[in-house]
């Protein structure tokens, strides 16, 4: 597992597929992805079938966050598409329990996945996908040290209407190891 202060990543486990479908079957939640139907379970457990046959370094880790003696789920993060020559790969992550959302945990768990992929799997540079609207997003990966690098142009249609889609990066001589709040 992976830990910081207030949060851990843990593997995904089939027992997390309910709680994945719950999660994606919010349109709240799957406003900003790239989901546009709902999900059925029997569709997530295909995938997940799917994500076990990736590499270990690109498998769903579950965000979880203490409460009392335990740990409660409220997302799930991953790097996806490594390219080990480049050492670049793409962050993808989605808090799924609304009453969390707002309370830093997000920017935490990018802070946490940055670390992860610079120290352990020694990345070059980790870049992300968000829809231009999606405010509370782009101010967390700010905030975690991500950079604005390019604009895909009316790329995504949502509701009636295109957005941007925005490509943000960190390189790992811009990424900042000296964040106390990690633990």
């Amino acid at each position: 597992m992976i830990y910081s202060h207030r949060l851990r990543f843990r593997a995904a486990e089939r027992e997390d597929i309910p709680r994945f479908v719950t999660w994606l079957n919010d349109p709240d939640v799957r406003r900003h992805l790239s989901l546009i139907y709902p999900l059925s379970k029997a569709e997530e457990e295909e995938w997940f079938e799917r994500m076990l046959k990736d590499p270990a370094a690109e498998h769903v880790m579950v965000i979880e966050i203490r409460q009392g003696d335990g740990w409660k789920p409220i997302g799930n993060i991953s790097l996806m598409d490594i390219q080990w020559i480049e050492r670049s790969a793409e962050l993808g992550l989605f808090i799924g329990e609304k009453e969390e959302w707002g309370k830093g945990y997000g920017t935490e768990a990018v802070k946490l996945l940055l670390r992860h992929g610079f120290q352990t799997l020694n990345l070059h540079r980790i870049f992300l996908r968000v829809h231009e609207d999606n405010l509370r997003g782009i101010r967390a990966y700010e905030r975690a040290g991500f950079i604005h690098e390019g604009r895909l142009r009316q790329a995504v249609y949502r509701e009636g209407r295109f957005y941007d889609m925005l490509i943000m990066s960190v390189l790992r001589e811009e990424w900042q190891d000296g964040d106390q709040s990690l633990g």
